[in-house]
């Protein structure tokens, strides 16, 4: 599990800078001088981080509490060997955000016989984790806990998601953001998922996320006098099958967090650091820091994200038909022509096709030809991806894997982990491997927040962990507020599969909840420019086909945006406010913006635009009244060159989308 530096993705330069002896006390800057990172040892091992002067972080403890030889590594500690070197790294980056992930950072190796920490001071954060290579006896061991400490120098305002339920460790990951005090967070009973955002003085940013997690727990936060410590979900003690989807749940958990090698490396602890707001959605640290793959790019071509149909979201809506829409073969059918209509790649199977308890056999009573839907699907250029639950895909892994591709399938949408416990996140990793063995994608649902996992494993496109469109079919969420959020907090983990594209749109007045027909908050504009601010390399379109049909200019400039790109940069955005984003896909330039209830008209430059070139413009805006209706939208075609200025109206809850191609 030690992280391989050499790699056919990666190219590193690494300077050996100095050895230190014996100290108690090392200091770490980024290269810029900017950020620094101070860790003490004696009787705890602690570590504070400042900003250009600024205290991001106090007097933090860092530990891990082990079973095995009742060791705690960060509790009298003694002094410290220090291995420092400096490290540039360029990272051929597949289905993500950008190309090219470089990075340039410090690096200090601290050293107390048997077992380190390695510390990494990047201009755009700090990251650390445990090592453990020599300390014990024993070849595996049992951890009780770790402790990572995040003591703030203030009562400062947070931004973050509560973990709630009757086992808050066991939940969909899936909840609004709370802007508060972190003295209001509380220190009992207050439990917040990953990523949690802070706001530190001068307008700076901290974000505190986690990468590479393999074999072990996810990080959750909890409350604190003087700001959060870390909890984590203990391994189960014994579980049981609901009957609802057959999905495996906790009935009691044991007292310790992991049972692992002894000789590892852990994950990366992060605290992401920010001047302004838009450079937090793409922060890449998490995905720079996260196992690379395994192989050439080509031997990962298979794996080709894009556009997809689905039926569970409309409620398999279909008007106008000659049959009766749902889980059958005619419906099918209609989802693959409207996909190869639209040039659409992809159509998903969700929930109702398989057995409950069996994702080898068809569901009774259905009818549903599943070699004939794939089959056809072929004929019209569309790949089909299958959905299942977690566990009851992993009971019969490598036979489903190995069947499934064989007769065409193209991936699965996994879904229902609800769970982020080491036995759940090495669940995680067999179903991925396997499913990239056979050649399948796979899109995961129910599931905590990505940490680096598509890096790793390419075929895994997309991840939920996100409060996505969905709700709009139980709940009147806050969806335009946190739109407008989670790109600046969540998106620093990885992809987010938010399900976006719904062509029934509201005002927050007109609203209404309506589980077959539902709506969203917003404009229509809004759910186009979705698919260019939100990182979604394997995308839904959520609507039914009927009415896409409805609208073949909206839904035509839908399906001509990639949804994997060369290069993104965030042009202007304030967290929880509006943002705008900008991606480049060979030579082309793609714009969406959001706002939130607040109508506006931001200018921006358009001086990224290759110099002495025209563009043609394609637009979607909100229209003049699409505060009151909110489906209304202009669509125009223009030119432009670099150093004009665009005009980017946004009604009440709206968006607007741009497509700039450069004229050969």
């Amino acid at each position: 599990m030690f992280t391989k530096y050499i790699k056919a993705s990666l190219a590193v330069l690494s300077f050996l800078v100095a050895v230190s002896c014996g100290v108690n006390e090392y200091s770490l800057e980024s290269p810029d001088g900017r950020t620094c990172v101070k860790v003490l040892s004696g009787e705890r091992l602690e570590y504070s981080i400042t900003h250009d002067g600024s205290v991001l972080i106090s007097p933090s403890a860092m530990e891990m509490e082990f079973v095995t030889e009742g060791k705690v590594l960060g509790r009298d500690s003694g002094k410290m060997r220090v291995r420092r070197r400096s490290v540039e790294e360029s990272v051929e980056a597949m289905f993500y955000r950008q190309a090219e992930v470089s990075g340039k950072c410090n690096e200090a190796v601290l050293s107390f016989g048997g077992w380190s920490l390695e510390i990494r001071a990047y201009d755009s954060g700090v990251a650390w984790r445990f090592v453990t290579d020599g300390c014990f006896a024993s070849d595996s061991v049992v951890v009780r806990g770790e402790t990572e400490e995040f003591n703030l120098p203030s009562d400062r305002m947070v931004w973050l998601s509560y973990s709630v339920g009757k086992d808050p460790y066991a939940n969909a990951f899936q909840n609004a953001y709370t802007h508060q005090r972190v003295s209001e967070f509380g220190t009992e009973s207050s439990l917040a998922f990953l990523p949690v955002a802070i706001e530190c003085d001068n307008g700076v940013k901290a974000v505190v996320c986690e990468s590479d997690l393999k074999s072990y727990p996810g990080m959750f936060l909890k409350g604190t006098e003087g700001g959060f410590k870390s909890e984590f979900a203990c391994l189960p003690d014994s579980c049981y099958i609901h009957p609802a989807r057959c999905q495996k749940k906790i009935a009691a958990r044991m007292d310790v967090i992991a049972k692992t090698s002894a000789r590892r490396t852990y994950p990366w602890r992060i605290v992401a650091i920010s001047d302004e707001d838009k450079e937090l959605p793409v922060n890449d640290l998490v995905y720079l820091l996260a196992e690379p793959r395994e192989g050439d790019p080509s031997e990962w071509d298979w794996v080709k994200p894009g556009l997809c149909a689905w039926e569970w979201w409309n409620d398999w809506g279909l008007t106008g038909v000659d049959f009766k829409p749902g889980v059958n073969t005619e419906t099918y059918f209609a989802y693959i022509d409207f996909a190869a209509r639209l040039g659409l790649p992809y159509i998903v199977m969700d929930e109702g096709w398989s057995a409950r308890d069996d994702i080898m056999s068809l569901r009774e009573g259905i009818d549903l030809d599943l070699v004939r839907v794939v089959e056809y699907a072929a004929s019209r250029g569309v790949g089909v991806f299958i959905w299942a639950v977690a566990n009851v895909l992993d009971d019969k892994l490598e036979e489903a894997a190995a069947y499934y591709s064989g007769i065409g399938v193209k991936g699965f949408k996994v879904d229902f982990f609800d769970r982020d416990d080491q036995e759940c996140v090495d669940m995680v990793y067999r179903i991925v491997e396997a499913l990239a063995r056979h050649k399948l994608m796979v899109d995961l649902h129910g599931i905590y927040k990505p940490t680096g996992l598509n890096r790793t494993y390419p075929n895994a496109v997309n991840f939920e962990g996100v409060y996505g469109l969905e709700e709009v079919k139980w709940a009147s969420p806050k969806s335009v507020e946190y739109d407008v959020t989670f790109p600046f907090i969540r998106q620093i983990q990885g992809p987010s599969d938010y399900t976006q594209g719904s062509y029934r749109n509201a005002t927050e007045e007109s609203f209404r909840i309506d589980w077959h027909n539902p709506m969203s908050k917003g404009t229509r504009a809004r759910q186009v420019a979705a698919y260019v601010v939100f990182d979604s390399p394997l995308a839904m379109m959520c609507d039914s086909p009927s009415l896409y049909l409805s609208d073949l200019p909206c839904s035509e400039f839908i399906a001509s945006l990639p949804t994997v790109f060369d290069h993104t940069e965030i042009l202007a955005g304030e967290l929880g406010s509006f943002i705008v984003t900008a991606r480049e896909k060979d030579g082309a330039w793609y714009i969406g913006a959001l706002t939130d209830w607040n109508s506006r008209e931001i200018e921006i430059s358009l001086d990224f635009l290759d110099a002495g070139r025209e563009y043609s413009l394609r637009s979607i805006e909100d229209s003049p009244d699409s505060d009151l209706s909110p489906e209304k939208y202009v669509i125009s075609e223009n030119t432009v060159a670099s150093g004009d200025t665009l005009a980017v109206p946004l009604a009440p809850g709206g968006g607007a989308c741009y497509v700039m191609a450069p004229i050969r």
